[in-house]
């Protein structure tokens, strides 16, 4: 579950499903020299810091071991969002985690996926706000046939 685990958090980061987090300036405020008016829309664009090679070596490969952890610690934990950071983040991030778990070992012990015909190779993403694959992922469910578990 462990390793589970680490593949989510780096597919979330690849694939972000909210691409920013947008908050609204309760205040006025100054950031190094840049001043912010209170009601000032703010953006953390997640896609792109999830993509950035300064945080993320070789960000276009899929690594599930960035999130071991070890390499956790080390990690900056503002330059990963994708259910935001802080006391305003996701309030359904558990269990949104949780349920990924829960489906995807269930999947996984009832069948294998292979790519087919249909299978777009190389994802290509809609540019809105909300990430979501241009044409749907096609994939050939192949039924497992160990009969472990079964009585």
């Amino acid at each position: 579950m462990e390793y589970l685990d680490m593949v989510i958090l780096e597919n979330l980061r690849m694939f972000p499903i909210a691409v920013r987090n947008e908050r609204v300036a309760k205040k006025t405020v100054e950031l190094n020299g840049l001043r912010i008016p209170k009601g000032t829309v703010v953006m953390a664009p997640s896609f792109v810091l999830h993509h950035d090679p300064e945080y993320w070596p070789e960000p276009e490969e899929f690594c599930p071991e960035r999130f071991s952890k070890e390499n956790k610690e080390r990690m900056n934990p503002y330059v990963y969002l994708p259910f935001g950071v802080g006391p305003q983040n996701c309030i359904g991030m558990r269990f949104a985690l949780m349920s990924m778990k829960v489906v995807i070992s269930l999947l996984l012990q009832k069948f294998s996926f292979r790519t087919c015909k249909e299978t777009q190779i190389t994802l290509k993403l809609n540019k809105t706000s909300i990430l979501s694959p241009s044409v749907p992922i096609v994939l050939q469910a192949v039924p497992s046939t160990k009969k472990a578990n079964q009585h």
